[in-house]
């Protein structure tokens, strides 16, 4: 879910912000602005009753919010005003909500809640939800929460999470409607509509055979408008994309994405149906996956405001560090030519135009490598392929930024420096063309992920051969003596 919070929201009332407060409560007060964002008057008016203990008048502002809304309403407010808000609007406070919160918030709100109660928080939400909220917990409250929930959900919820994390089988549905491959489009009509316990939010019906394995699918659409005389298997589609249970979360997206998917059935090892997955869960997979790798690129660890601060601070030091270890390699390089920087200074004051310069490139290249490498386009077939593609780019931009830098430091200091920069930036937006390619696709052919400190390493590597490019052609070609 989006993170819709406001810094100001957040600051202590003062004495003028109670002035009109009748006011206030006897205007319409909008709940959503232009974007569809929570207010800062509403917001704020729902801040004042729970402030004054007006319990009424916070479920009458809050009830008409769609459940993501009233998520977003508790994350806005101070954390040490959550719990009262909690409990005045403990009535709106169902699945759906709770599915929606920032895991930090959540655990927040269900540290003084007991073992029961979550568990009838989790009985109210559908398999996957009710799995990612429980997999985040301790092991002995899993236990807990678990041993409090009906036998048949808590079957359901074990056995997703006997599965790997960000699996398709913890993110699947057990609720569909499957049927087998003999009936008619009249009997499954019937069907559907005599049976009340079948789930009531589907696109398509999975056929399967005795087995249970899933021989095709039948949409919607198709089955209103075929007359019921009709076998199922004379309508169905039989080439569908299966997805096994144990598949990363990142790749089923990429097989919906591919694929236009609306829906995708989810088979064990022995290729029986278990469960299936929606275009709805993939969208929170595609914007959770897409975050993901531009924070691991920055070194931000989770990038979550609502992380605890010793946990922000413990994900993103250890990164500060490695970058501390990559940046003394340059300095060792500036120090190598220490004497020629004293006798030019010119070279102290251009050196870092160079290292910048190369640095900005190779992040650009880094990113495309990266994505490329996340959507699949970047793969053994074509890696050659894309290096010199991204090496051609580096030459062209190498030339243009060359040619600019190089005549203005011929123009202010003298022409021979202006040739050695325009040549050390060359040689550095090519080495972070090279650089920007090759260690993502190092990292992902290591089974690492990608994004996790190429920043870094792509960083140290302009870097260096910026400082070393620049000095180095400096004393060859006689400016320092």
């Amino acid at each position: 879910m989006t993170n819709r919070e406001d810094p100001t929201l957040l600051e202590e009332r003062r004495p003028e912000d109670e002035v009109g407060e009748e006011d206030v409560r006897e205007a319409e007060i909008e709940h959503l602005d232009e974007d569809d964002r929570l207010t800062r008057e509403f917001v704020e008016a729902v801040r004042d009753a729970v402030y004054e203990g007006d319990e009424e008048r916070v479920q009458e502002l809050v009830e008409p919010l769609h459940p993501a809304d009233i998520a977003d309403l508790v994350e806005l407010v101070p954390a040490e005003e959550r719990p009262a808000l909690g409990k005045a609007i403990a009535e709106l406070m169902t699945g759906e909500v709770i599915s929606e919160l920032n895991e930090h918030v959540r655990d927040e709100l269900f540290e003084d809640l007991s073992a029961d109660a979550v568990a009838q928080i989790a009985e109210q939400m559908e398999t996957d939800d009710a799995v990612a909220m429980i997999e985040d917990m301790e092991e002995a409250e899993q236990r807990a929460v678990l041993a409090e929930l009906d036998p048949e959900d808590r079957a359901a919820i074990e056995d997703a999470l006997s599965f790997p994390e960000e699996s398709a089988g913890r993110l699947m549905q057990r609720d569909l409607v499957a049927v087998p491959e003999h009936i008619t489009v009249g009997n499954l009509i019937d069907y559907l509509r005599d049976n009340a316990d079948l789930t009531t939010e589907f696109w398509e019906v999975f056929v399967v055979d005795p087995a249970h394995r899933p021989v095709g699918t039948c949409q919607l659409s198709w089955i209103l408008r075929t007359p019921r005389s009709v076998p199922i298997a004379d309508v169905m589609k039989r080439d569908q994309t299966l997805i096994p249970a144990t598949m990363d979360q990142e790749e089923v997206a990429l097989r919906f994405q591919k694929y236009a998917l609306i829906s995708a059935a989810v088979v064990d090892a022995g290729g029986r149906l278990i469960g299936q997955i929606t275009a709805d869960d993939i969208v929170h997979i595609i914007q959770e996956e897409a975050g993901e790798d531009a924070l691991l690129m920055s070194g931000a660890g989770e990038g979550d405001i609502n992380q605890p601060i010793r946990q922000s601070y413990s994900e993103r030091v250890r990164w500060l560090i490695a970058n501390l270890g990559t940046a003394l390699i340059a300095s060792l390089i500036i120090a190598m030519f220490g004497a020629a920087i004293e006798k030019l200074v010119a070279l102290a004051v251009l050196m870092p135009i160079v290292a910048s310069i190369g640095g900005n490139a190779g992040t650009q290249t880094m990113a495309v490598a990266v994505r490329a490498l996340a959507m699949n386009q970047l793969t053994q077939s074509n890696t050659v392929r894309v290096l010199w593609r991204e090496m051609r780019v580096a030459m062209l931009n190498g030339v243009t930024v060359a040619a600019l830098i190089g005549g203005a430091t011929a123009f202010i200091f003298q022409p021979m420096l202006g040739v050695v920069i325009a040549v050390a930036v060359v040689i550095n937006i090519i080495t972070a063309g090279l650089a920007g390619v090759a260690v993502p696709v190092i990292f992902d052919r290591l089974d690492q992920d990608p994004a996790v400190a190429s920043s870094v390493f792509v960083t140290m590597i302009t870097d260096s051969m910026g400082f070393f490019a620049f000095l180095g052609l400096a004393v060859a070609s006689g400016l320092v003596s």
